[in-house]
């Protein structure tokens, strides 16, 4: 008996020394008004570009290392930056429409991380699952770190995510009305 209860003294005070060393999970809530979220699409003709805000987010931490993440973004928020008056007006309501975003429908679109491997010193490779107008699919992207910041650029196929507008994967005949499939994210967080 008091053999079995020094054993049981010894695997506790391992636990509990263990314990004591070890950090929990600490996750770190996204600033919303001090980070920027950065959208640029191309088309033959040129490019336009803008913002959209981040609903809310957040980053967590092991031990100081990057080991999840998860987004929401306000699509109602969607704007270019690149244009003036009238023609700032027709891109950002036609980009709020069904013929891309649809945010009558999809106010929000998401970023879940799944996966996180180091890649350097403040670097990470991180796969995510990112939902646009109901549609998730998996991506692929990198992250740094730097004190409480972090930067991420993201390249997004939106026609997985059903944005088939000037697409020539779907339309023939465009010629300088097509807009690739492939657009742009920066983002810029602090937390």
């Amino acid at each position: 008996m008091k053999k079995a209860i020094k054993s049981l003294a010894i695997v506790a005070l391992v636990a509990f020394t263990t314990f004591s060393f070890t950090k929990a999970v600490e996750k770190k809530d996204i600033k919303t008004d001090k980070s920027k979220l950065v959208w640029k699409g191309y088309k033959v003709t040129g490019s336009h570009e803008g913002t959209i805000a981040i609903k809310s987010g957040s980053l967590s931490f092991d031990n100081d290392k990057l080991v999840g993440g998860e987004f929401v973004i306000d699509m109602t928020t969607i704007s270019s930056t690149d244009l003036e008056g009238e023609y700032k007006g027709k891109l950002d309501k036609h980009l709020k429409s069904d013929d891309f975003f649809g945010v009558e429908n999809h106010s929000t679109s998401t970023l879940v991380f799944s996966k996180v491997t180091a890649s350097g010193k403040n670097s990470y490779s991180v796969t995510g699952n990112l939902t646009i107008k109901g549609k998730t699919n998996p991506i692929t992207f990198t992250v740094s770190i730097y004190g409480n910041k972090a930067t991420a650029n993201l390249k997004v196929d939106r026609t997985k995510y059903d944005v088939r507008y000037g697409s020539t994967s779907f339309f023939d005949g465009l010629k300088d009305k097509a807009i690739y499939d492939e657009f742009d994210l920066v983002a810029d967080l602090e937390f």
